[in-house]
């Protein structure tokens, strides 16, 4: 990247430091050395969520954005998690994937080491890994079957309860902690069962597909033709280009209605997803200056 694309810039009214440009730089550095293991193992994979739309509506980083989200197949994302750690160095980067310790969500991530990035809605875990990331989602495929569909979502839902309760995730709201608690009573061999009757690996070309495991996921609203997660085209994507889906429009219009409307100057603050981030220093340095205050009070005191 030439130098000019560190300045601080002022895009859609929104002012994006140096030190944001410092960082998108970073998050595209981790995309490019998964670029080049999907190359190396012909692992299919393209933008998706706030990249795709910072894409299509900005040629680039949504300017009040702060992350890389990429999609792939449930095949692809697997081969991924198996072959990625086995090709990057482990100095340099740490695969954060589903089953990985201290990591309680469902989807995975790849992670720069020495360096920070705190993010807001994720459990304050002082032994999770903390490092500049990008996001990568599993697609999976949707039973044909209308009244089977929503039982996986709900399965999905149960899955996912359990998985939080087990890996110590913290919630305010009534109705997931309550989901959370009652999913104690499945025991875990019937889990594993519930889980891959989700993944419905038996019928690999279902006409629909479902991202039951991204963050935020919906019944509807991520519900997606198979054709529109499989044909990719290439887009331009801060001065290179990546691969989206060819159906961005109905893609993007299904996930955030008339999407070429800017959000109002409120909401955009409300779209960064993390508190601190640091490309210079690791995520540690900032766990050690709390000196044996409890980890909430140390988070709360960098806000």
């Amino acid at each position: 990247m030439n130098s000019d694309f560190f300045k601080e810039e002022v895009r859609e009214g929104f002012c994006i430091s140096a030190e944001m440009k410092k960082v998108w730089a970073v998050e595209m550095k981790v995309l490019s050395f998964v670029i080049s293991v999907c190359k190396k193992y012909d692992i299919p994979y393209f933008a998706d969520y706030g990249t795709l739309l910072g894409a299509v509506r900005h040629k680039g980083f949504i300017p009040w954005d702060d992350d890389i989200d990429i999609i792939m197949s449930r095949t692809a994302y697997e081969r991924f998690l198996k072959v990625a750690p086995q090709t990057l160095e482990p100095e340099t980067f740490f695969v954060q994937g589903e089953y990985s310790e201290h990591w309680p969500m469902f989807f995975s991530k790849l992670r720069l080491n020495d360096t920070a990035c705190m993010e807001k809605f994720v459990p304050k875990d002082p032994l999770m890994h903390q490092g500049i990331y990008i996001d990568i989602f599993p697609y999976d495929n949707l039973s044909d079957c209308g009244a089977c569909r929503k039982l996986q979502f709900c399965a999905s839902k149960a899955v996912i309860a359990k998985g939080l309760r087990q890996r110590g995730m913290a919630t305010d709201s009534v109705l997931k902690k309550a989901a959370m608690g009652m999913s104690t009573l499945i025991p875990d061999v019937v889990n594993r069962q519930i889980h891959e009757y989700v993944l419905n690996r038996a019928h690999p070309q279902t006409e629909m597909v479902h991202t039951f495991f991204a963050a935020g996921s919906k019944y509807q609203k991520n519900v997606f033709p198979r054709a529109w997660l499989e044909e990719t085209v290439m887009m331009p994507f801060e001065g290179r280009s990546y691969p989206v889906s060819a159906h961005y429009d109905a893609l993007l219009s299904r996930l955030y209605g008339d999407y070429m409307i800017l959000p109002s100057e409120e909401a955009r603050k409300c779209k960064e997803h993390n508190f601190l981030v640091d490309v210079d220093r690791p995520y540690t340095e900032y766990l050690g200056y709390q000196k044996g205050k409890k980890i909430e009070v140390f988070y709360e005191s960098i806000r």
